[in-house]
């Protein structure tokens, strides 16, 4: 089943959920950190660890990358800066601070473009 949500809504939320701190507050799961986008309220399988909803049903599909889009993780291969710096490359050699930075960076660039597209077709924002 298709993730029905509206994207610029779930950008967002998303955004709202990382200044309150939400990846910051305490680890959903107490043996690992937490992961951006799967321990957010925007992933579609979020407090569910069975993962019932394919991921290729998720609104996020759109930003992965077409190669990495069967990986079990693809929101993680979402390019977050200019440089196509990756979630996945911050888990692996950046700092918490940095990785939330670029997040922050892309969040807002996107929900900008979003925003303006809507707006050049004359829907409101």
């Amino acid at each position: 089943m298709p993730d029905t949500r509206n994207l610029l809504q779930v950008l967002k939320a998303e955004l709202a959920f990382l200044e309150q701190g939400g990846y910051r507050s305490g680890p959903r799961y107490p043996w690992r950190p937490n992961f951006v986008f799967e321990d957010s309220p925007t992933c579609i399988n979020f407090k569910n660890q069975t993962r019932p909803v394919p991921c290729s049903n998720c609104l996020l599909m759109s930003f992965v990358p077409k190669a990495h889009r069967s990986n079990r993780f693809p929101c993680r291969h979402i390019p977050l800066t200019k440089l196509g710096e990756t979630v996945g490359a911050f888990y692996e050699w950046g700092t918490e601070q940095e990785l939330e930075a670029a997040l922050r960076g892309w969040l807002i660039q996107t929900i900008d473009e979003l925003e303006q597209e809507k707006q050049s077709k004359g829907q409101p924002a």
